[in-house]
């Protein structure tokens, strides 16, 4: 699905991601772990096409993407949310769906002046996508209320919300579960679980939250120091005595 091979990224005289390389395998969960500073929101970044590598090829489906910015990787189907939510807080929960679709007519001054008839085609097919994509996350209750009144967790499923609007194929989850509340969660782990089995998602998530990697995850890769440390099932990572000297130090 996902293949990343001898990425390296430096900033200045620091090398945040030292010669990378794995495979994220079509319809998996691949958790990425590490401590703070080991290079897993910048391995984001370069993948999402936020900011590009010094050296090293990414290739999704075959397909060489590396240094493709995040708008052409967004056409793929490679999406990514954030740690704090980007959702438009003055549009309802419905609108920041609607707007999610891209070349729309009506996006465009002409389109909009003569095309109307096309216009509204769109955004009726447009609107009973999101109103279904409502329904899937079981905001129903939420669909007419303005997104900045939403709570943190609400937040996260509207972002899932926004990769179903597209055909997405690779979706990557920053921290998914930062600052929620258990309930919530687990509302976030069962859409994710959910998208995975029944619309066939591939999901790569970072997350410091060990029991919500457990809950998820068929394959874990620990990231320290800009380098991967060691990649396993999850049983196999809580009882790596490396991964556990990277996070905790070296015993004295």
């Amino acid at each position: 699905m996902l293949s990343i091979q001898n990425i390296s990224k430096n900033f200045g005289g620091i090398k945040a991601v030292n010669n990378v390389s794995l495979e994220i395998k079509k319809g998996s969960i691949t958790g990425l772990i590490g401590p703070n500073g080991a290079g897993k929101t910048t391995l984001f970044n370069i993948i999402a096409g936020n900011i590009p590598s010094n050296s090293g090829n990414i290739l999704l489906e075959n397909e060489n993407i590396t240094q493709c910015p995040s708008h052409e990787l967004f056409d793929k189907g490679l999406l990514r949310t954030f740690q704090i939510a980007h959702e438009f807080s003055k549009l309802t929960v419905l609108e920041n769906l609607m707007v999610v679709p891209n070349s729309q007519t009506g996006e465009k001054l002409i389109g909009a002046w003569f095309n109307h008839s096309k216009v509204k085609s769109e955004e009726i097919v447009i609107r009973k996508k999101a109103l279904e994509v409502i329904e899937f996350l079981k905001l129903d209750h939420l669909t007419h209320e303005l997104a900045g009144n939403l709570s943190g967790g609400q937040k996260k499923l509207l972002e899932l919300g926004r990769t179903m609007m597209v055909d997405a194929k690779l979706v990557l989850l920053d921290e998914v579960g930062a600052g929620v509340n258990r309930t919530l969660l687990k509302d976030i782990s069962s859409t994710i679980k959910r998208l995975n089995k029944e619309k066939g998602y591939t999901f790569c998530m970072i997350e410091h939250d060990i029991d919500f990697i457990s809950e998820l995850c068929d394959w874990v890769v620990v990231m320290a120091e800009g380098s991967i440390l060691t990649e396993g099932n999850i049983n196999e990572i809580k009882n790596n005595e490396n991964v556990i000297e990277a996070y905790l130090g070296k015993a004295k």
